[in-house]
């Protein structure tokens, strides 16, 4: 399997933490989304993902087609790996509780994550002429709303344990932590969120998830 993927993308900081979940082996193929006006606009890379995004995983011993090898989208990636290699399950038995965790990780990878997404925020200073302060304004008011409702919603349900969802990591999971860390960087206010960082210093004592960090990558800066 090959991972193309940047460091800092908290998309592909998912991925990567799924992966050594499950002990797959993998090679990681780096593209700086920042260096040479982005390697994702690269003709090479757009015919992998015509998007332009990481990640990307290539699985070519699933499949000799080039073309159905090649897997997009963070989350269709994890529940692509979640139901090749079943174990560890990183979504529950359960259809309730397995649309729980979905939603766990929905809430972070469709609410919170688009609107802070680097190429937003460049678009943010490069077109509407945005101050720095006041696209770190932008960042934090979306990411600390979005955290602080996600820190209700499992500080009162049964279901949350040591984990987002009981005593093993799941998707939700693998959502929650590059988030958590890409707030810190950015100096969100979490102070009203010990649920949220509870379960992010649990996940991040476990070594799949500290092998995933952004600064054990090999294109780490």
């Amino acid at each position: 399997m090959k991972l193309y993927s940047y460091f800092r993308s908290s998309a592909s900081y998912r991925v990567r933490i799924a992966l050594n979940l499950k002990g797959m082996a993998h090679d990681i193929i780096p593209v700086h989304l920042l260096k040479n006006g982005g390697e994702q606009f690269a003709p090479e890379f757009r015919k992998l993902n015509a998007d332009a995004l990481v990640p990307v995983l290539v699985d070519e011993e699933a499949d000799a087609d080039a073309v159905r090898s090649v897997l997009t989208q963070s989350l269709a990636i994890i529940e692509y790996l979640d139901e090749t290699h079943p174990e560890p399950r990183l979504l529950p038995a359960d259809p309730l509780d397995r649309a729980h965790v979905r939603s766990i990780a929905l809430s972070i990878a469709c609410d919170i994550h688009p609107l802070n997404n680097l190429r937003i925020l460049r678009y943010l200073v490069r077109e509407l002429k945005v101050s720095e302060d006041d696209k770190n304004a932008w960042y934090r008011h979306w990411c600390e709303q979005g955290l602080a409702a996600l820190e209700a919603r499992l500080a009162n349900d049964p279901r949350t344990g040591t984990f987002c969802y009981g005593d093993t990591p799941t998707l939700a999971d693998c959502c929650l932590v590059p988030q958590i860390a890409n707030a810190k960087r950015l100096n969100c206010d979490l102070s009203g969120m010990p649920t949220l960082l509870r379960i992010s210093d649990a996940c991040n004592a476990l070594p799949a998830f500290e092998q995933a960090a952004p600064g054990n990558q090999p294109d780490a800066e």
